[in-house]
This record gives C-alpha cells, structure tokens and sequence, in this order.
C-alpha cells in the first residue's frame, strides 16, 4: 500500500521552531511530528510513502533518506513549485498512485493520536466506495467544519462551516482513505479537498466517516503541541507505561532520553517530555513542557507550559510560563521572567518579558 502524506505548508503557526527545521521533522515526545506517522503506517503494511513537500525539502530529503533504510520501505518527495493546496499534491504525485487499484492513504502532517491505519482500511473495503475521512468529537462544534453522516454505516451527506446551532459534533480529523479512481476528480491546480473535492463525492455517496477512538490533536501550533503532548503521554500511560520516566522528583506522565541529566531535589512533571542530552541542574521545577535536544536549565528555574528549543540555555532562578517558546540557540540570562515570550533562534535575553511578544 502506499500513503501521501501532506508536508507543504511553511509552519509558520509553530514559529519559531520552524525557522531552524521543517515542522515534520520538530521532535514531538522525542521523535520527529512525521516519524509517529510513517511508523504507524510502516505498521499498518505501507511501504511507499509520498511527501508532498514545498519548502526546506533538502533536510527532509536527508532525514527521510536515513529513514527509508532503517524502516525498510520507500520513501518519495513530491515537490510543489507552487502552493497546490490539499488536493493538488494528489494530482501531482498522480502517477504514483495509478499503477494500482488499492487503495492509498492521505494525511495532514499536524496530526497526532494512535494511527488507526488496518481499521481505516478495513472499514474501506467494507463500504466499497470512494472514500473515507476519519472523524474526531470535538466539545465545541461551533469552531470547525463539522461532518454531517449517517452513524449507523458512516455515509457522508454534507459538511456544516462552523455552525451557528448543533447539526454534529464530529470534525475532519485530517486522515483519509481513498480508491484510485479519485484521482479523475483532481485536476493540477491549487485545490482544497476539503471545500472542493469532498462536497460533490458527499453528494454522490462516494464519501463515508470513520469515527476515531482515543485522543486526537492537531498540533500544529504551540499551545496545541502542549496539550497533544499531554494527551499522548496519558496514551503511552495506557498503551506503554514502562516507556515513562520514573524516580525521585518525578511526577505523573513524564517521558525522559536516556542521555539526558537530572540534577538534585527536582520536580519535574507531571506531562513534561526531555529530550537527548538536555542538562537538568538541582532544584528545577518543570511541569507541562518539552524541552529539547541538547538544551540546560540552569538551577532554581521554574517552568510552566513552555517548549525549549534545541541547543538553549535558560539561566538560574528564571520563571517562564504560559506557552514561552525558544528558538534554537536561545540563551535566557539569570533570575528574569518570561510570560509568553516568543524568541526567535539565536537570541540573547537580558531583559524580562512580562507580556507575551515576539522577541526578534
């Protein structure tokens, strides 16, 4: 089977990570966004995967070449010269995907939950039709595009924007199944599937839902990246509890790499994620962050929902919280306050930032 996987886009909503790697490759719970995908499709019997990509391609090519030997399957970059939206791509990589008449995958690369890939197919091939979206309940329906179906066999009839009194509570969780002949939809232009493609496939009872179980996030921007790390660990407190740190000082779902330090009389949890060789001296407090590669947190810091880009360093008796992101090679100086701040890579701060900015 074969699987594209939608890349494209700039990752400006995960600034400033995305100004030193290309989003796929950020390390969510140590392990870039796109590898937790190819993985669970590796899983799930695929063995070519496409990426659709458009911008920063080089490192993913080098990453993905890497990637493809140690998975064993084949990896292909499609390049988009110009932004073709998210049914573009699947008319540019259409060769890749005539030669067959099985069906393919196609995902939104922000995705996070457990990949529910041999379901999907399952599902798929029961209906015999087009199509098939995964769809996720949502608590506020009012914010989204929701997916109007039949619960009892999953038939798609319409797709409500955002809307105005209750008609559904189920959103497009981003994670598609499709029968070949979809591609005659498509043409080579900028397209959106979700506002073009999909209606009419509706319409003609080509388009059927499949309801996710578990957790689903869509973590393309900071605050999000926190929570669906949240939901992720609970998942592995499930799913694989021996993969969680345990110790002294440490409280609830906290994932730690074995290279990494911990110092003396820490408290660190619950739902932080520590990648390799980060430094943690004594007495820190960290709860609700992820702190990546390479990075240090000098003694006596204390850490609320912040992400700590690679290679940084946050002095002694500092205090950041609500959703504070550093760039790559960020160094804080000793005992300020960060509420919010937003620092691109390769910044020196002197000074405290009481409300949440950009600091350029």
């Amino acid at each position: 089977m074969k699987a594209l996987i939608l890349v494209g886009g700039y990752g400006t909503r995960l600034r400033p990570l995305t100004l030193s790697v290309p989003k796929p490759l950020v390390d969510f719970c140590n392990k870039p966004i796109l590898l937790h995908q190819v993985e669970a499709l590796v899983k799930a019997g695929v063995s070519h995967v496409i990426l659709a990509v458009s911008y920063m391609s080089e490192m993913l090519e080098k990453e993905m070449k890497e990637q493809e030997q140690r998975l064993g399957i084949r990896i292909s970059l499609s390049h988009e010269k110009e932004p073709l939206g998210t049914a573009g791509p699947l008319a540019l990589a259409h060769e890749l995907f005539a030669d067959s008449s099985e069906p393919f995958f196609v995902l939104n690369s922000d995705v996070i939950c457990e990949f529910p890939f041999q379901e999907m197919v399952r599902f798929h091939k029961h209906h015999g039709k087009e199509g098939t979206i995964v769809v996720t309940k949502v608590e506020e329906p009012s914010k989204y595009g929701v997916v109007v179906y039949e619960a009892e066999i999953g038939r798609i009839h319409r797709f409500v924007e955002k809307p105005r009194v209750f008609v559904s509570n189920k959103i497009n969780a981003g994670m598609y199944i499709f029968s070949p002949t979809v591609l005659n939809r498509i043409q080579l232009r900028p397209t959106s599937i979700e506002k073009e493609i999909f209606p009419v496939m509706a319409q003609e009872g080509q388009l059927y839902a499949m309801e996710l179980q578990g957790f689903w996030m869509d973590i393309g921007q900071p605050k999000d990246f926190l929570t669906g790390m949240c939901m992720y660990l609970q998942s592995l407190r499930h799913k694989a509890p021996d993969r969680l740190h345990q110790g002294p000082g440490i409280v609830g779902n906290v994932l730690v790499d074995p290279s990494a330090q911990i110092g003396e009389k820490c408290a660190i949890g619950p739902n932080v994620t520590i990648g390799p060789g980060v430094v943690i001296e004594d007495g820190v407090r960290i709860k609700r962050c992820t702190i990546l590669k390479d990075s240090r947190i000098r003694s006596h810091s204390w850490l609320d929902s912040c992400i700590i880009g690679w290679s940084s360093d946050v002095g002694q008796w500092v205090r950041m919280e609500n959703v504070a992101v550093l760039g790559e090679d960020v160094i804080v100086k000793d005992e300020l306050y960060l509420n919010g701040a937003n620092v691109l890579p390769h910044k020196s701060i002197a000074d405290s930032v009481p409300e949440p900015k950009i600091i350029m």
